[in-house]
């Protein structure tokens, strides 16, 4: 139990001197930036405080956006005029070919309103429970995301396609008389209109679909996980309810989310172990 000793040429022994160790104080987790970059077991009060106030504040500051009408649907009108020049204007037609399927479009307006929130929140919960190792690598990823959505929305307002002038798309929510959109109807005062680029539904889709693909077993969670943001932008086209350039616009932000988690964490959250490693001190 005593300290280390050495024998020297005379017989005798002694205790050497103690010798920095500054390979240890170097050493990962020994520095504030080291610990805070190291992945830890996420505390449940803390997560579920975090997550509610993160969305408050994101609701909160993208309602605050000024409703810039006129110059919103001169931007709706732009899009719209490229990507006829691309040849891609498909939107209006998918509209209205689903549209005449009242009980599909029904379903679209039902998941436009749901899915977008019940999905994200079952992988967060996903990641606590199964992934602790990833979870707080992979949260930052979609906080990340949503925060840099806001940039869209105060720099580029943009109407939906329902919302255009001139576009003759059908607004399925209220032809319908469903509450698929919190920006149609009764609820259109809670919420922005006119914040359509980037599209958060691509956005928080996509990262469900990629953490599901990339960390569940089963090949057919895989394939759901996969086909879940494909789903969505089907949904979000359909229902008028985007442009499918605003889903470009949802990648780039997801992008920049993924790009900012790596570069904090060293690696993709998805590569960093699956538990957080215990670190025992003697």
């Amino acid at each position: 139990m005593g300290g280390a000793t050495i024998r020297t040429t005379e017989g005798r022994t002694a205790t050497p001197a103690p010798i920095a160790d500054t390979d240890a104080a170097r050493a990962p987790g020994h520095t504030l930036m080291d610990r805070l970059r190291t992945p830890r077991r996420p505390r449940l009060w803390f997560e579920i405080v975090l997550i509610a106030v993160s969305y408050w504040t994101y609701s909160l500051i993208r309602n605050a956006v000024p409703e810039q009408r006129p110059e919103a649907l001169r931007n709706a009108s732009w899009i719209w005029e490229w990507e006829h020049r691309l040849g891609m204007a498909f939107e209006r037609g998918v509209n209205h070919a689903l549209d005449s399927v009242s009980w599909l479009i029904v379903g679209m307006n039902y998941y436009y309103a749901t899915l977008h929130f019940i999905v994200t929140l079952g992988v967060l919960v996903w990641l606590y429970h199964w992934h602790p190792g990833r979870y707080a690598a992979t949260r930052l990823a979609l906080f990340a995301t949503t925060g840099v959505a806001l940039l869209g929305y105060y720099f580029f307002p943009l109407a939906p396609p329902r919302l255009m002038s001139g576009g003759h798309f059908i607004d399925t929510v209220v032809v319908h008389n469903t509450w698929g959109s919190m920006a149609s109807g009764n609820l259109a005062d809670m919420s922005n209109q006119y914040a359509a680029m980037p599209s958060m539904h691509i956005g928080w889709s996509l990262w469900c679909g990629l953490t599901i693909a990339t960390l569940a077993r089963p090949v057919w969670v895989k394939v759901l996980g996969l086909l879940y943001p494909s789903a969505t932008l089907l949904v979000i086209v359909a229902t008028a309810n985007h442009f499918w350039l605003d889903a470009v616009g949802g990648v780039v932000c997801l992008s920049f989310g993924f790009a900012l988690s790596s570069a904090w964490y060293g690696s993709l959250p998805y590569r960093l172990p699956k538990q957080v490693a215990v670190i025992c001190t003697v």
